[in-house]
């Protein structure tokens, strides 16, 4: 019996310590994790519960310290798909505003020439789903899929049979 009222109040006394956490403190962790854009930092707390006012005053708070910089995030996320992934131009745009950037501040991101990098990616990513032999029109529909453009998507495919002849 002494055993079983001894768990009981220790449960109660973990219960007593957990520190209802507020937006600005659940803000932190999330941020501490990945970087977010504001809207969307304001949309996982909004599905965690919180209220519309203290988001906002949350928001303020992390925005006037400096730790939440949109414009800054952006750059760093669209540098860092640019540079490390085979996804298209296009893809990286649609991927930063699903995570709540605006479409405005990713078009200041990206590079005026970006043919050569999107040849390059588009080659790797037949590389990675084609051998040397495949159905030129099926790779051309895998990367007007993934928002290539025509002219890359035409030119890629040639460096990619082209590699197959020498």
């Amino acid at each position: 019996m002494r055993a079983k009222e001894e768990r009981q109040r220790r449960g109660r006394s973990r219960q007593r310590m957990r520190i209802e956490k507020t937006a600005l403190m659940k803000a932190v962790d999330l941020l501490a994790r990945a970087e977010h854009s504001t809207a969307h930092l304001a949309r996982k707390l909004a599905q965690r519960g919180y209220e519309e006012e203290e988001i906002k005053a949350a928001l303020a708070t992390l925005t006037e310290r400096g730790y939440l910089d949109d414009e800054e995030a952006c750059r760093h996320q669209f540098a860092f798909l640019y540079e490390e992934s085979r996804q298209s131009v296009r893809q990286i745009t649609a991927k930063l505003m699903r995570k709540g950037f605006p479409s405005t501040l990713i078009a200041e991101c990206v590079p005026d020439d970006t043919f050569e990098r999107e040849r390059s990616a588009a080659g790797r990513c037949l590389a990675l789903h084609f051998k040397k032999d495949a159905d030129v029109q099926k790779m051309l529909q895998h990367l007007y899929r993934r928002g290539f453009s025509t002219a890359v998507c035409r030119a890629a495919v040639a460096d990619f049979t082209e590699e197959e002849e020498d």
